[in-house]
């Protein structure tokens, strides 16, 4: 009689901040490693990390110029910026944010895509301007 119907409950737990921020470590940790072996003349000039219950601050600089600064919330949401000078010797500037809507980069560097062609414009505008209007049976 009771009990046969199945729900979910989603409870989390209270330990589930320090998985967050252990999760936050592994990364810091994992990236000053990789950069490590893939640049192994390469030394670090500055390192700082401030991991806190309510997110974290990093900072990685080192000496050809490359620097990364970022930081992180409870939720998950990191925000940062990454820049290097590119084998040509341009200097290269990437600031991102990863949410709830994944990763978005923005700089100077990365490519655009085209615009939209004015016939695909006024499509669309004629689309919006006239819905359809289907029969439902």
């Amino acid at each position: 009689m009771f009990g046969h119907g199945r729900s979910s409950v989603n409870v989390r737990s209270p330990f589930h901040n320090c998985t967050i921020i252990k999760m936050f470590k592994a990364l810091l940790i994992c990236t000053i490693v990789g950069l490590a072996v893939a640049f192994p003349n390469v030394e670090v000039i500055k390192d700082s990390k401030d991991v806190r219950a309510d997110g974290f601050d990093a900072y990685l600089e080192t000496d050809d110029g490359t620097s990364e600064t970022r930081s992180g919330d409870v939720h998950g949401n990191i925000q940062g910026t990454i820049s290097w000078v590119s084998p040509e010797g341009d200097h290269i500037d990437i600031k991102y944010v990863a949410d709830e809507h994944g990763y978005q980069p923005t700089g100077a560097h990365l490519p655009t895509p085209p615009p939209v062609p004015e016939a695909i414009l006024k499509s669309l505008a004629y689309l919006a301007a006239h819905p359809s209007h289907e029969e439902h049976h």
